[in-house]
């Protein structure tokens, strides 16, 4: 069953899809509508889950699940994961790949490869205070206190 983001718990288990590049006005609106239907039909075992989305900074779609209602099981989480290949081929973008870490410089969000990491800190691309999203975050409540971290107190503070 569908929801509205913002009315889920802060426990709500979440999924951060983070897109190789920006959505544009019309792509976010089918994005928004794409992901409605899918939500709304989302269930685990025959039982409807509790479920809302959410576009932020215009490049991450956020999915999350009220699991105090109805767990996500393998076979649901599969079936988003089908959702999500289809809106990439669909927009042709890339929203599953893990091998780039997004970093915020002033209002642009730009992706480095994780191996290029040492790199582009050396070369003063990214200073302890660039914000760095932590995509491993797993409840709606961390979006707000631990997705968005200066480099220097995230797992790349070791570089610095």
């Amino acid at each position: 069953m569908f929801v509205p983001f913002e009315s889920l718990e802060s426990n709500s288990k979440i999924w951060i899809y983070q897109s190789n590049r920006k959505f544009d006005k019309n792509e976010r609106e089918l994005i928004r509508e794409k992901t409605e239907v899918f939500l709304t039909d989302w269930t685990a075992h025959g039982r409807s889950l509790l479920a809302g989305s959410e576009i932020f900074y215009d490049q991450f779609l956020i999915i999350a699940v009220n699991e105090n209602v109805n767990e996500a099981s393998g076979c649901s989480i599969d079936k988003s994961v089908g959702f999500i290949r289809e809106l990439e081929h669909t927009l042709n973008v890339t929203l599953l790949e893990r091998s780039k870490i997004a970093i915020r410089i002033d209002t642009q969000i730009r992706l480095f490869n994780f191996s290029d990491i040492k790199k582009v800190i050396s070369e003063g691309l990214i200073s302890e205070d660039t914000e760095v999203f932590n995509n491993a975050i797993i409840s709606k409540g961390e979006l707000e206190t631990d997705w968005l971290q200066p480099a220097g107190e995230s797992w790349l503070k070791r570089y610095f």
